[in-house]
């Protein structure tokens, strides 16, 4: 039963989110679509982009889905605190590290209120289940994440992994 549970977990981590670490900066054209990208707005995005996955990471390797709030909003932050809640209660916990990202911006909405991001990452995955190590690998993935403007910063959408 818990090696299932284990590779039940496993499967979903892997579809559903990596981590930070590093980062190429994306394309540097001003056009990603009808609108022009000012260089502040690129920076700000690729920043909270980041800080986005430093606080999964944390929410995952904690089972602390509170910690999703300040970076994540919508579908992204309920699917990705559902997942944080059945891994808790798993016993579970899920750590990432090395991580790479390849990050490019492809597109700006017109009004201003959603840049749209692909992400080719690169990271080890640990999941530990009642604190021992049931699987470690090296993971390459793709991921898609829109994110939205608020008061202060950028926040992630949508979420989702892409076949390469």
């Amino acid at each position: 039963m818990i090696r299932l549970a284990s590779i039940w977990l496993l499967t979903l981590v892997l579809l559903v989110f990596p981590c930070l670490a590093q980062t190429k900066p994306p394309a540097s054209s001003d056009s990603v679509g009808p609108r022009s990208l000012e260089e502040q707005t690129r920076t700000a995005v690729v920043r909270d982009y980041l800080q986005a996955w430093q606080s999964l990471g944390k929410a995952l390797s904690e089972n602390r889905p509170d910690v999703l709030g300040e970076f994540f909003v919508g579908a992204a932050k309920d699917e990705l605190a559902d997942t944080i809640r059945q891994q808790q209660g798993l016993g579970m916990h899920t750590s990432y590290g090395d991580q790479t990202h390849d990050l490019q911006i492809i597109f700006y909405s017109p009004d201003g209120m959603s840049i749209q991001l692909l992400d080719k990452v690169e990271y080890q995955l640990e999941i530990r289940d009642h604190g021992q190590v049931v699987e470690s690998q090296q993971v390459r993935s793709r991921y898609l994440a829109v994110m939205t403007p608020t008061e202060a910063k950028w926040k992630v959408r949508i979420f989702q992994a892409e076949p390469e």
